[in-house]
């Protein structure tokens, strides 16, 4: 059973922006801390944002000030609008649910690509 869903995804030029939503389970979307995390290749994933089931925000070092992660509870999606983009934005960028004590999520979605070329 399909729990997160990604979209947004799409090939850009440098400065400029892309708005990913990820599309959750009613039950996820209101109990679960949910964030994105990107891998570009031959590099570790790491946190790009997230957002608890009250709004608390944390972003990573490296799209501080350029990114913005949000919660719409009418759809049960999260957004994450990217703006100011940069070549070292290119990766995959996952959407996960439901943080766990262990650090770990319990949910991720399939994965969606963003490229910044030049």
């Amino acid at each position: 059973q399909v729990q997160l869903v990604e979209s947004g995804g799409d090939s850009v030029q440098a400065g400029g922006s892309l708005k990913l939503s990820c599309a959750a389970s009613g039950y996820i979307f209101s109990n679960c801390q949910m964030a994105w995390y990107r891998q570009a290749p031959g590099k570790e994933r790491e946190l790009v944002s997230s957002i608890g089931n009250r709004g608390t925000t944390k972003y990573g070092n490296s799209v501080q000030g350029r990114v913005t992660i949000s919660r719409n509870a009418s759809s049960n999606t999260v957004h994450l609008q990217m703006n100011s983009l940069k070549i070292e934005d290119t990766a995959v960028y996952y959407c996960a649910a439901c943080y766990q004590s262990s650090g770990t999520y319990t949910y991720w979605g399939q994965g969606t690509q963003v490229t910044v070329s030049s």
